[in-house]
């Protein structure tokens, strides 16, 4: 087979699978762009260090408009909370700069294993959670969204992903939101977590050598194209997937995926 043909069909398989996860889901997708693009980028002879932050760059840049498209659909099926959707996102976006100035600049093994046990920690506390017998009224208070947005944004930027993986846990856990509206939430704040990231990749990667063709900064405008062409009508998919899962099926899935993600960011899978 030819090699660009190779290399598209690779590229369409992975962004249909994340644009349906996100939906699913309410995560963004990077866990699985960021390996497979990092795999391509290698194969082409970038270097190393080049591919790992194009890939994280290139993953924020396909999940901007994926998370839009799941977000839409949540919003018409009314899981999408407006208030904490604001506040999370505004903090988010100052977070996901943040994020992608210090990924630009740090080692990526130490952001691996520090998103792998994150990962890790977050399934065994939902794994761990019993939902109380006397279903109580979700908190309100703007400083768990405001605090929890930033820290959702840092992750983002750092490591290339939306940040679903923090705001499920967070919104079902510690403000007690049911998991379809947290899902919900959860995809309309990547949108603009990912916004953050994706200005600090481009300005950071600016001018610099050894970048491949097609190349905004550190965002790979072939790979965007063909991820995110895959991804947006998958996420429309996800989402009715989602609203027909009872919540108990919905929250086995996003364990199972938060031990996977872990596991694979540690290095023992």
């Amino acid at each position: 087979m030819d090699p660009t043909i190779f290399y598209i069909i690779i590229l369409a398989i992975t962004g249909a699978g994340i644009g349906f996860a996100s939906g699913l889901l309410g995560i963004g997708g990077g866990f699985i762009m960021v390996p497979v693009q990092y795999w391509l980028f290698i194969s082409i002879g970038v270097d190393p260090t080049l591919a790992i932050r194009m890939s994280l760059g290139t993953s924020l840049a396909v999940i901007l408009p994926t998370a839009i498209s799941g977000a839409y659909g949540h919003y018409r099926r009314n899981a999408v909370l407006i208030k904490p959707m604001a506040l999370l996102a505004v903090t988010g976006s100052i977070g996901g700069i943040l994020g992608g100035t210090i990924a630009s600049h740090v080692p990526g093994d130490i952001l691996k294993i520090l998103f792998g046990v994150t990962a890790l920690a977050v399934a065994v506390r939902m794994l761990l959670y019993k939902s109380p017998e006397v279903k109580k009224e979700p908190k309100t208070d703007n400083i768990y969204f405001i605090a929890g947005g930033f820290i959702v944004g840092i992750m983002s930027g750092l490591l290339g992903v939306g940040g679903g993986f923090i705001i499920v846990p967070f919104l079902v856990i510690a403000m007690g939101y049911d998991i379809h509206k947290s899902i919900g939430t959860s995809t309309a704040v990547i949108i603009f977590t990912s916004i953050g990231g994706i200005i600090s990749y481009i300005f950071n990667g600016l001018g610099v050598p050894g970048l491949p063709q097609y190349s905004l900064g550190y965002i790979n405008l072939l790979q965007f194209v063909i991820l995110a062409g895959a991804s947006i009508p998958m996420a429309q998919l996800g989402v009715k997937a989602a609203h027909k899962l009872p919540a108990d099926k919905l929250n086995y899935i996003f364990i199972a995926l938060l031990i996977f993600v872990g596991l694979n960011m540690v290095g023992i899978i």
